[in-house]
């Protein structure tokens, strides 16, 4: 039996396993899916399982994606640029980093129908999934993607990798079309981002977060009557993506599969 993990720090809330093994049992594959919280000095032991086929595939999630890198023998043109890597996969006796966060992401706004091009986007938060929340919107033509993260230098540090991008300090919040948080924050019910989003009307409120299903920020988003969204369509679109590449088939996203998400 081929066994396939998400790794991360936290990685409890992860309905990756719920997901992917909905996915197995459906398609008849002789696999399961598993999640696992991991150190930093495990990592090691984690490549060397996959080198000896003790594991098949991995997703990686927060605090991993870029610092799984160094242990990888190849990365996509996608992982290379935004040096972010969500899914590990062999290939011919190498390890490849791949990511899916970026169309992802995309297909998730697109199913919004909400029209990116010459939109000012503001991201709260600079780890991560943000690299590839920037490498989309580049590719969706924003006009402006403004940066804002409490530790302001890991957010200066993605101006090395994306050169148009704005950098405001954590609090302040200039004129923008759409907010996205791709912090953690929100991930357990009473956490709060403390920033005054009150003066936002019509406006789009996306959360990378989708469990739970409504943070603060997005309750505080409708409560002035603007657009709000998770990231569950953009997990399961990732999860999709990565489950395509593991088993060479294209599992369906349907209402069963959206229900094990929400």
């Amino acid at each position: 039996m081929k066994k396939y993990l998400v790794i991360g720090k936290p990685v409890d809330h992860s309905l990756s396993p719920q997901l992917h093994n909905y996915w197995i049992k459906i398609n008849k594959i002789n696999a399961i899916y598993d999640k696992k919280d991991l150190d930093d000095t495990e990592l090691k032991d984690l490549i060397i399982d996959i080198k000896d086929k003790k594991i098949n595939g991995v997703n990686v999630t927060v605090p991993y994606k870029k610092k799984i890198i160094s242990y990888l023998d190849e990365l996509s043109e996608e992982a290379k640029i935004t040096e972010s890597v969500n899914t590990i996969f062999m290939r011919e006796d190498k390890l490849i980093g791949h990511n899916t966060d970026i169309k992802g992401f995309e297909l998730s706004v697109r199913d919004t129908n909400f029209d990116i091009k010459k939109k000012t986007i503001l991201i709260l938060g600079a780890g991560g999934v943000v690299p590839s929340i920037i490498y989309a919107l580049n590719k969706m033509e924003a006009s402006q993607i403004i940066v804002s993260n409490r530790t302001k230098e890991k957010a200066l540090y993605l101006k090395n990798l994306f050169k148009n991008i704005t950098i405001v300090n954590w609090g302040e919040i200039p004129n923008f079309d759409m907010i996205i948080n791709a912090t953690s924050v929100g991930l357990k019910k009473y956490e709060d981002l403390k920033l005054d989003l009150s003066k936002a009307e019509n406006k789009f409120f996306y959360d990378v977060i989708y469990n739970p299903s409504e943070t603060n920020f997005l309750k505080l988003g409708k409560k002035f009557g603007n657009k709000t969204i998770n990231g569950k369509m953009m997990f399961i679109y990732q999860a999709h993506l990565s489950f395509k590449i593991w088993h060479n088939v294209e599992p369906k996203i349907n209402d069963e599969v959206i229900k094990i998400v929400s």
